[in-house]
């Protein structure tokens, strides 16, 4: 099948998570030996109008100063001369929705938006028309499908797909030391480190460890909370780690806990899972951890300091296990199935053979 993805800026332009999603689902169609071509803005040296990377195509719409005009008014013309099977493009900036809905229809192709949501939803009339135009919406959870169907999207149009794990790369990490709770996020202001640290000082009385995974401007100051609460001895930061040294970390925990304010998808917490851990999750409206744990066995949601507390607790009566089946759907084979079956049924809703 050949797939055009469409969006002005990639991951070499900008490494935001909305770029690292699209750039994913890039990468599942090409293992899967699919032709994927991204249309984008050129970033690499050199006048050729193609680059080769990774089993993806880049073109370059446009280039120089003049980039993001020039390739709105290009896009149309060059997704109908290519000619492709399935359109896929990126919200950033919206205008593109637009411009790649007149190349959907001039290509007689499904057009399909992938909204990842990260930093939230500007309602504005030109968020408005892209939610309007496309075939199929696809984001990362409910919350982000509720902030496009308050742009006045179509319900029925918009469809859940999550960020992909890799299952047996898990099993294939030896588990590392065991631990009681283990949290793993970039420590800035929206890490909300807090929230967990509160809550096990509320169990000064208990034996346990705790692990922190990650660095940032907020780390000095969590490092200081902890001794305020004189728990210093018992959470230890150990900073950045590779996605190896985190699925061991996962691995030996027993608990991984949720508590950002902010989270479109918990891919770390996802991982974590994967690898066993029970999952604790503070409860915010900008996040939308809570649906990884909702109406599982192994997970808790909760609202306070005190109620993580006493999940944490009632985290301690369940087994401890280094790999959870449960989430074998999230694993990238699942998930490239699904994004292929999405095209596949638009296209014969197109009727295109």
């Amino acid at each position: 099948m050949r797939i055009a993805f469409v969006s002005f800026e990639t991951v070499h332009h900008r490494d935001t998570e909305t770029n690292q999603r699209f750039r994913t689902v890039c990468d599942l169609l090409a293992e899967r030996g699919h032709d994927v071509h991204w249309y984008c803005a050129g970033f690499w040296a050199g006048e050729e109008s193609t680059y080769e990377h990774d089993g993806i195509t880049y073109h370059a719409v446009a280039t120089g100063t003049d980039a993001r005009s020039s390739f709105l008014l290009r896009l149309p013309f060059v997704l109908a001369a290519t000619r492709p099977d399935v359109i896929h493009v990126g919200p950033q900036p919206p205008s593109q929705v637009v411009a790649a809905t007149l190349g959907a229809t001039m290509a007689r192709a499904p057009l399909v938006l992938e909204w990842y949501g990260d930093g939230g939803i500007d309602d504005t009339r030109w968020t408005q028309l892209a939610a309007g135009r496309p075939d199929r919406i696809v984001t990362p959870s409910e919350l982000v499908g509720t902030w496009v169907r308050e742009l006045g999207a179509d319900g029925d149009c918009i469809e859940t797909i999550p960020n992909p794990i890799d299952c047996d790369r898990i099993r294939d990490v030896e588990p590392g030391a065991e631990v009681d709770v283990i949290y793993a996020r970039r420590l800035d202001a929206g890490a909300n480190l807090e929230s967990l640290l509160l809550g096990l000082a509320e169990l000064r009385d208990r034996e346990w460890q705790a692990t922190v995974v990650g660095d940032g401007p907020e780390r000095a100051a969590y490092e200081q909370l902890t001794a305020d609460l004189r728990i210093e001895d018992r959470v230890t930061f150990v900073g950045d780690l590779d996605l190896e040294d985190r699925i061991a970390a996962y691995r030996g925990a027993h608990v991984f806990a949720q508590t950002a304010d902010h989270c479109v998808f918990p891919t770390e917490m996802l991982w974590a899972l994967a690898a066993g851990c029970v999952g604790i999750v503070e409860y915010h409206a900008n996040s939308s951890a809570h649906e990884l744990v909702e109406g599982r066995d192994r997970g808790f949601r909760t609202t306070s300091e005190v109620e993580l507390a006493e999940a944490i607790l009632a985290a301690g009566d369940l087994e401890h296990r280094t790999y959870d089946e449960a989430f074998a759907d999230y694993d990238r084979s699942a998930v490239a199935d699904r994004y292929l079956e999405r095209y596949r049924a638009l296209r014969d809703e197109h009727g295109v053979l």
